[in-house]
């Protein structure tokens, strides 16, 4: 007891005795007065004792006496950099921090005050806006251990501006714009340990001078331009531990002597042009090993999965031949292999002795044989992708063993016999895929117990019987895929939430369609074509959210509606189905259901019953009836409709041209009027507007929702809207004003001539599109891309990207609209799965079906879907089935990839075919089914750029 309160009284007289010198303490107080002029996030009040506030660190020397040696001053909102030569001030300071700020400049004196303070280690402007180049650190700076400049703007090339930091360990330079060749002057006793310059421009090849830094633990080259081979004399860093070369242009063979470096732990070289076989020996030392996307040939080395640390192994996408080893190690989590041309069985892999594994993804190759139920023994398997092989006889029931599953993939193989009842009692089970196999038999009822299910596709197989009712209660799937078997009978539930995707087309389904399909109020494609339904077609309620609707080939009647312009329709081969003319019957709204009803059956009765007099009173009362309603998106403006109310309005463009012509009232009596309706995406409507001045804008207004924006958060949008404005980049659809109102926001861009992606790609009649100007439009979605995703404060995410949200202003520059959505939407207040919010249909991630969060892997996987529209020229859904899926399918064997493109283009030229082969390569990295595996978007636009020069 005693001892605790002497303790006590020490800390005490420490805290009230220890005080800061006068000189520091004043330069304290003037450094916090100029960081609250910038910024709430610092509330240094306690004037008497610095110590004490956020961020500062000090150290005590005596019990009178303390010092200043941190200011961690990250993610503060910083943007004014005046504040570094006061902290420069501060002769004690070992560390100062202020990464994750908008600070765009570091000034001159920084590098002469700060210079000279003996004993400073560490300085970090990570995640920061700092443009130009490089400057030169000069003979200051002489303690300096760490220097992280990486996520910011920075520019030429690295000579010798660091060759004085005879101190420095760690350098960061990684996210930047530099070009020229590797730097290797990084220090003059050469005692750097980590070397970071991923996803820059640096050329050329690796120098072997590199070697020299014999106490490198970390080498990152990611992401470059580099050439040439890897070096042998890599071999003399004896205390490397991570060597990432990922996405260059490498080529060559690997040096055996990398197998020789006994601390390497990390070895990644995918998404290059490596040749040869694989060493034998490579993963001896290694816990990581990723030669993915390369050019490998040959057979896998016997003793690849052997070595007891191995614990991940990705050599995915090659064009590797042979079997896969039997002796794989019991450490080993995660093994990739597909998209090779691998044979053989699986009966020889000791499944039991694998007990960690939680990774199996072994598509698209051709194996065969059974799948062994020792599989099944595999208990923390997460994952199990055997799509794309010929495996042959029935699914093992020892699958239901895998309790802790979360995918299983296996469509595209030759699998014969009825679902075992035991892969329904996988619970954990997010995506089940058994399609195009030759399954017999019924779908079991206990289905159902798949209760966490987002996504079922058993389509093209022989299934009979009727679709079970206990499939109703499947509340969390999102997509349903049955189409192509022999079911039958009437539908008598289906789960009510689904939002991506319900396929029952090419089955004997009779009946009606049943009404409970319009309350699908999500739904974006539903396909009931190829089947037996009669009747007239139902009110749909989900005209907002369909994209496609697909009822051709049954034996539907009545009159068929009319739907919004975007949303593709077929009702051939209905003979039944009466068309009248477009101007005839009102588009479906989802507001006026039970008025359009009404209309829709009175029309109907009047067309059947007494001709085209009656008909034409039926839509003239309908028409009045809807002009009551206030159906905006339908009629035009006649005064009824009122225009929207501001409750603030905002320039953010400094152009003087565009603060004189925009007029807000005008603009609003514009969107009031739904005849200046241009294009509807998912979340947005476009307005085109004509200033009183003449000139051209388009006003977008955000379709909100009880997710999207309340008034509460007005302000935070307002200032999230004027730092997008600030954004500088002609790939971008970049806001010029907006205008909230107290519903909606409306935002003001400049016209793009040109319209859609989409338009121009699939809807022009005529010439289609050239190469060079989808190689073109392809260059530029992915520079808007990267500069999105390398914004200094955080990356840009995009909710719904596809070739409906890229316009042009012309054939070769595309813009990407739709980028201030991340800053409205919150997906946590959805009560569905990530893909009810984020996306549109055949552009979706497959993890976003049970994830609630939007990522720069989801963008490149979208990406890869309009790379992949831009090749094979079909759209991202097509027949109800997506672009992604059906490229996978057919891209099995590398040398029949020519009949994935589009023909029209590919026979042009054997250059224009070669260069959309590289872009199909690419494509197909970008939609990965592993969000991990995916190339960061700067990677892909070197990869596109060079394709180009191919």
């Amino acid at each position: 007891m005693k001892l605790g309160i002497i303790v006590f009284l020490i800390l005490l007289s420490n805290s009230v005795f220890s005080e800061l010198p006068p000189s520091q303490k004043s330069n304290m107080i003037m450094l916090s007065k100029l960081l609250h002029n910038q910024t709430a996030l610092i509330s240094w009040t306690d004037v008497e004792n610095p110590c004490s506030w956020a961020g500062v660190t000090c150290n005590t020397v005596n019990k009178t006496t303390s010092y200043v040696t941190k200011l961690l001053l990250s993610n503060k909102r910083l943007t004014d950099s005046s504040f570094l030569l006061p902290a420069c001030q501060i002769p004690t300071l070992e560390a100062l921090d202020v990464s994750k700020n908008s600070l765009s400049s570091i000034p001159d004196e920084f590098f002469t005050v700060c210079g000279g303070i003996q004993g400073l280690k560490l300085v970090n402007f990570s995640n920061n806006r700092v443009s130009g180049v490089l400057p030169s650190f000069g003979d200051g700076f002489s303690t300096l251990q760490s220097l992280d400049l990486s996520n910011n703007m920075l520019s030429g090339s690295v000579g010798v501006q660091l060759e004085e930091l005879v101190s420095l360990k760690s350098l960061n330079l990684s996210f930047n714009s530099f070009t020229g060749l590797i730097p290797v002057k990084l220090g003059k006793f050469t005692g750097l340990e980590q070397l970071q310059l991923s996803t820059n421009s640096f050329q050329d090849s690796i120098p072997a001078r590199l070697s020299d830094y014999t106490n490198l633990t970390i080498l990152d080259l990611s992401s470059n331009i580099i050439s040439g081979n890897i070096p042998t004399s890599l071999q003399e860093l004896h205390k490397l531990e991570i060597l990432v070369l990922s996405g260059n242009n490498l080529h060559g063979e690997i040096p055996i002597n990398i197998s020789q470096i006994k601390t390497l732990q990390r070895f990644s070289a995918n998404l290059n042009m490596l040749t040869g076989k694989i060493p034998a020996g490579i993963s001896k030392y290694v816990k990581t090993l990723d030669l993915s996307y390369n050019n490998f040939s040959g057979s896998i080395p016997d003793d690849l999965l052997s070595y007891p640390n191995l614990q991940s192994v990705d050599i995915t996408s090659n064009s590797l031949v042979g079997s896969i080893p039997a002796n794989v190690s019991s450490s080993l989590f995660r093994l990739r292999a597909g998209g090779n041309s691998l044979t053989g069985m699986l009966s020889s892999i000791k499944f039991a002795e694998l007990e960690n594994l939680q990774y199996l993804e072994l598509e698209n190759n051709r194996l065969s044989g059974k799948i062994p139920s020792e599989l099944g023994s595999c208990y923390k398997l997460r994952l199990l992708n055997l799509a794309g092989n010929g495996f042959s006889g029935e699914l093992p029931r020892k699958l239901g063993n895998l309790t802790q599953l979360m995918g299983l993939s296996l469509q595209q193989n030759n699998f014969v016999g009825q679902i075992p009842h035991e892969i329904t009692e996988l619970t954990y089970l997010l995506i089940l895929n058994i399609s195009w196999n030759s399954l017999s038999g019924s779908i079991p009822p206990s289905i159902a117990n798949l209760t966490n299910l987002t996504f079922l596709d058993l389509q093209q197989n022989y299934l009979t019987g009727s679709l079970p009712v206990s499939i109703g209660s499947m509340n969390r799937l999102t997509e349903l895929q049955l189409g192509r078997n022999y079911l039958s009978g009437q539908i008598a539930s289906v789960p009510r939430n689904l939002q991506y995707s319900l396929n029952l087309s090419h089955n004997q389904f009779d009946g009606p369609i049943p009404n409970s399909l319009s309350l699908l109020s999500s739904l974006q494609v539903l396909d009931l074509s190829y089947n037996r339904f009669s009747g007239p077609i139902p009110d749909f309620s989900f005209d907002q959210s369909l994209v496609t609707l697909l009822l051709n080939n049954n034996n539907l009647s009545g009159v068929r509606p009319t739907f919004s312009s975007y949303v593709v329709v077929d009702t051939d081969g209905n003979p039944g189905l009466i068309t009248l003319p477009p101007d005839s019957v009102p588009v479906f709204s989802q507001s006026h259901r039970k008025t359009r009803l009404r209309v829709r059956i009175a029309v109907e009765i009047g067309a059947l019953l007494f001709g085209g007099i009656v008909a034409f009173f039926a839509v003239f009362i309908s028409r009045r009836v809807f002009c009551r309603a206030h159906d905006r998106e339908v009629q035009p403006n006649n005064g009824d409709v009122p225009t929207p109310e501001a409750i603030e309005s905002h320039m953010l463009t400094t152009n003087s041209v565009h603060k004189a012509n925009i007029d807000f009232n005008k603009a609003m009596e514009a969107v009031a009027n739904p005849l200046n309706l241009v294009l509807s995406t998912k979340f947005s409507s476009y307005y085109k507007v004509i200033m009183p001045m003449g000139r051209r804008y388009f006003v977008k207004k955000i379709n909100c929702s009880d997710r999207i924006i309340e008034p509460s958060s007005h302000e935070s949008f307002g200032k999230d809207l004027e730092s997008l404005g600030k954004l500088n980049s002609s790939n971008i659809m970049i806001p010029l004003a907006y205008m909230l109102s107290a519903d909606n926001a409306y935002l003001f861009y400049e016209t793009t001539l040109k319209g859609t992606l989409f338009d121009i790609l699939h809807r022009s009649p005529g010439i289609p599109l050239d190469w060079v100007s989808r190689c073109s439009i392809a260059v530029g979605i992915a520079q808007g891309l990267s500069f999105l995703h390398g914004c200094s404060s955080g990356p840009i995410l995009l909710f719904d990207l596809g070739s409906k949200t890229v316009l042009l202003k012309s054939l070769k520059e595309p813009q990407i609209g739709d980028i201030e959505l991340c800053k409205v939407i919150d997906p946590s207040k959805s009560t569905s799965s990530l893909s009810a919010v984020a996306g549109s249909v055949g552009y979706i991630p497959p993890e976003y079906a049970y994830t609630m969060r939007v990522t720069t892997a989801g963008n490149v996987y979208s990406f890869g879907v309009i790379l992949l529209e831009l090749v094979t020229g079909k759209q991202a859904v097509s027949e109800g089935m997506e672009l992604a899926k059906w490229v996978w399918s057919n891209s099995t064997e590398t040398q029949k990839w020519d009949r994935i493109l589009d023909y029209s283009i590919s026979r042009t030229s054997p250059t224009v075919k070669s260069q959309m082969l590289a872009v199909l390569k690419i494509a197909l990295a970008c939609i990965n089914a592993s969000s991990e595996a995916r190339p960061k978007m700067k990677t892909v636009l070197r990869m596109l750029l060079n394709a180009r020069k191919g």
